[in-house]
C-alpha cells in the first residue's frame, strides 16, 4: 500500500461517504470460498540491483534464438531499423483512440493506409483497422457469418492453427453457437464440402495451413456459396501474400490473419495484430474500426472512423464487435514495414523467404529418420521423425538450435507426437542451416 497517496483519514471519508464501515465490506457480493485468507505466497520485495541481477541469471537459461526454426504462427523476421525510429515518434506512440478527428488526422490516415494494404494483400475490396491478433480475428469472423447467414454453425478445416480453432470454439461455446472441428488434416486431404448443410453459416480454411500446406480455396468456396454459406480464409504469415494467390482471387468471403510478419517482433507471443478484410456489401457488419476518407467544410481531403459512432463501442451484445482497443501502434509499425518494402520488395522477400524453406527441405530430406510430408509450402513445412518430435527439440536445443514446434505441444493427445513443425525465413543463413542438420544428425 507504500504506492498509495491516501492516508487513513481519507479512506474513512471515502467509506463513511458510501456507506459502509469496513473495506471488506467492498466484497460482500464475492464468495467467500474465493476470497484470500492470507497474502500471497510470492518472495518479499528486493532492492532494483539485486533484481536485475536475478533478472540476468533467468535471462542466461535461455537458449539464444539466433538459430530458431520456430514459426506455427509466429515468424521470425528482419525488421529495418526506420519502423522502430518511426513508431516512436511521439505523437504515434502516446496517440489515444482517434474519437475526435479533428485532432487525430494523423493516426486516422494511418489507419486508413493500413486499411488500405490490407485489402489489396488479401484481393478483397476492404478492410477494417484493426482486430488484436489473428485468432481473435478468426473468431470475430466466424460471430459475422453467423449475422450475415442468420445460422449458428461454423465447421473449422482440421488444418486451421489449434490456438486459431480454439478461440472460435471459447467465443461460440458462451454465445450457444455450434462448432465442427474436422480432424487434423496433415496432407491437406480432407473433404470440407462433405461437412457443409443448410445449418452452416462458414467453413474456416488456412492457407498455407498450420502443417504448412497450401491449398486451393477455389472447390471450398464454390461448395460453401452453393449451400449460402461464407468461405473463412485464414492465413498467419503475412509475407505469403507476396507470392501466394490471394484469398479474395479464390472467392473468399472474410480474410483473416496476423500481421506479426511485418513490423512487428516476436515479444514473447504479443502484441500481434490482426488483419480482416472482407466484401463491400459486408461493410456494416465488419467488426471493428473503419476509416473512411472525405473532405472537411473547406473542401480538404480527411479521415474520419466510418459508420461508427463513440456510441459503438459501449453497446455491449447489440455492437457487431466489443474489441475496442485498436492495436494501431502495431498496425503502423505493419503500415510502415510494408511501405519501405512495396510492391517489388514485397515479392522479393516472399520469394527469399520460400527459397530458404526450400533449401533447408531439401538438405533434411536425405537424412536417416526424417521424412518431410509436404507436397508445397512458402516458408514452412512438417517433418516426421524417428520418436518423440519434442524430446527431439530439446535435444537440439541443447545444441544451440531451436528447431521448431512439436504438433504435440499444438494437438497434445492427438497421436501425432512424430512431427515436427519447421519454418525457415529470410534471416536463416546457410550456416543456420548447417546447425541445423548437424544437430538434427546427432540428435537422432
Amino acid at each position: 500500500m507504500r504506492y498509495l497517496p491516501l492516508t487513513d483519514e481519507d479512506r474513512a471519508k471515502m467509506r463513511e461517504a458510501i456507506g459502509v464501515a469496513t473495506i471488506d465490506e467492498l466484497y460482500a457480493d464475492v464468495p467467500k470460498d474465493v476470497l484470500l485468507k492470507a497474502p500471497l505466497d510470492l518472495p518479499r520485495g528486493a532492492p532494483e540491483m539485486e533484481v536485475e541481477r536475478r533478472l540476468a541469471a533467468l535471462a542466461r537459461e535461455n537458449v539464444p534464438a539466433s538459430r530458431a526454426f520456430l514459426g506455427a504462427g509466429a515468424y521470425r523476421h528482419h525488421i529495418p531499423a526506420s519502423v522502430d525510429h518511426l513508431i516512436q515518434r511521439s505523437e504515434f506512440l502516446t496517440s489515444y483512440t482517434p474519437y475526435q478527428p479533428e485532432i487525430s488526422q494523423g493516426t486516422l490516415q494511418v489507419l486508413f493506409e493500413f486499411q488500405t494494404q490490407v485489402a489489396a494483400l488479401t484481393g478483397m475490396e476492404i478492410a477494417n483497422a484493426s482486430m488484436y491478433d489473428g485468432s481473435t480475428a478468426c473468431a470475430e469472423a466466424a460471430l459475422m457469418a453467423h449475422r450475415l447467414t442468420k445460422r449458428r454453425k461454423a465447421v473449422l478445416s482440421g488444418g486451421l492453427h489449434p490456438h486459431y480453432a480454439e478461440v472460435v470454439r471459447t467465443i461460440s461455446r458462451f454465445a450457444g453457437d455450434e462448432v465442427v472441428t474436422l480432424p487434423p488434416d496433415i496432407f491437406a486431404r480432407e473433404d470440407v464440402a462433405a461437412h457443409i448443410d443448410a445449418d452452416v453459416s462458414c467453413v474456416i480454411v488456412q492457407t498455407p495451413d498450420v502443417f504448412g500446406n497450401l491449398r486451393d480455396l477455389s472447390p471450398i468456396a464454390e461448395a460453401c456459396h452453393a449451400e449460402g454459406a461464407l468461405l473463412v480464409a485464414v492465413f498467419t504469415e503475412a509475407v505469403s501474400l507476396g507470392l501466394l494467390t490471394p484469398p479474395g482471387a479464390f472467392g473468399a468471403d472474410i480474410v483473416v490473419g496476423e500481421g506479426q510478419s511485418l513490423g512487428n517482433p516476436l515479444s514473447f507471443g504479443g502484441p500481434y495484430v490482426g488483419l480482416f478484410a472482407t466484401k463491400r456489401e459486408h461493410l456494416r457488419q465488419t467488426p471493428g474500426r473503419l476509416c473512411g476518407e472525405t473532405a472537411d467544410a473547406d473542401g480538404r481531403r480527411s479521415f474520419v472512423l466510418t459508420l461508427s459512432a463513440r456510441e459503438q463501442h459501449i453497446r455491449r451484445d447489440k455492437a457487431t464487435s466489443n474489441i475496442c482497443t485498436n492495436s494501431g501502434l502495431c498496425a503502423l509499425a505493419f503500415s510502415i514495414h510494408l511501405t519501405l518494402l512495396g510492391e517489388t520488395g514485397l515479392r522479393r522477400l516472399a520469394r527469399a523467404n520460400h527459397a530458404s524453406a526450400v533449401r533447408l527441405a531439401e538438405r533434411l530430406a536425405p537424412i536417416a529418420g526424417v521424412d518431410v510430408l509436404n507436397d508445397a509450402f512458402f516458408n514452412e513445412f512438417t517433418l516426421r521423425v524417428r520418436g518423440d518430435a519434442a524430446a527431439l527439440v530439446e535435444t537440439m536445443a541443447a545444441r544451440g538450435v531451436l528447431a521448431g514446434v512439436p504438433v504435440s505441444r499444438l494437438l497434445p493427445g492427438a497421436g501425432l507426437d512424430d512431427l515436427l513443425i519447421v519454418a525457415s525465413t529470410e534471416v536463416v543463413t546457410e550456416a543456420d542451416r548447417d546447425a541445423f542438420v548437424a544437430a538434427i544428425e546427432g540428435a537422432l
